[in-house]
């Protein structure tokens, strides 16, 4: 009885080493063949001190105010990590005292392009500081070159009329009419 014990005991052990020197298997860099990363940072000067702008336009849902559409938090508590809010299903990923970032989860259907973003408020004197949006995402998955370019236009035009947008608002001004969507 304590011989078979004893292999039992020495078949574990050697398992357990076996398993611990194994390579993890690999996790696969995208869902894409070709990925292309795409990054846009953007940034607009506010005549106000950091803090007081964060204040205004730095919480995860004020993006319903300045990008004049609807924002509510459907999953965890604003401002803490892992809160989603109903804008695009974006989740609360990472926060600094003047800063949050996002990502989008993956979608059934589409492929997953890697969508990140990053708001910041920097100090630049004790009286201005300077907006930071910074966008990344992988749009390989576009038709062509001249596909990819027209989205990374639309979406710089998109977040710099954002960016422009918490400036006013900061700055104590009231936003213009938001334009018409879907080209109406």
């Amino acid at each position: 009885m304590l011989n078979h014990l004893m292999k039992i005991v020495a078949g574990c052990g050697l398992a357990a080493v076996c398993l611990a020197q194994a390579p993890p298997p690999a996790a696969p860099a995208s869902n894409v063949a070709n990925p292309t990363y795409v990054s846009i940072p953007l940034e607009i000067t506010v005549n106000r001190p950091a803090a007081e702008v964060w204040k205004r336009v730095g919480k995860y849902c004020d993006i319903g105010e300045w990008f004049q559409m609807g924002c509510t938090i459907v999953s965890g508590k604003d401002g803490e990590f892992g809160a989603v809010r109903s804008v695009a299903g974006e989740i609360l990923v990472g926060k600094t005292e003047l800063s949050y970032t996002y990502t989008q989860a993956p979608r059934a259907g589409r492929p997953y392009n890697l969508y990140h973003g990053t708001l910041e408020a920097r100090p630049l004197t004790a009286t201005t500081s300077k907006l930071v949006y910074t966008l990344v995402f992988d749009n390989s998955m576009l038709a062509d070159d001249a596909a990819r370019e027209k989205d990374k236009a639309q979406k710089a035009a998109q977040f710099t009329r954002a960016l422009e947008n918490m400036k006013i608002i900061a700055e104590g001004g009231t936003l213009p009419p938001a334009p018409a969507r879907g080209g109406r």
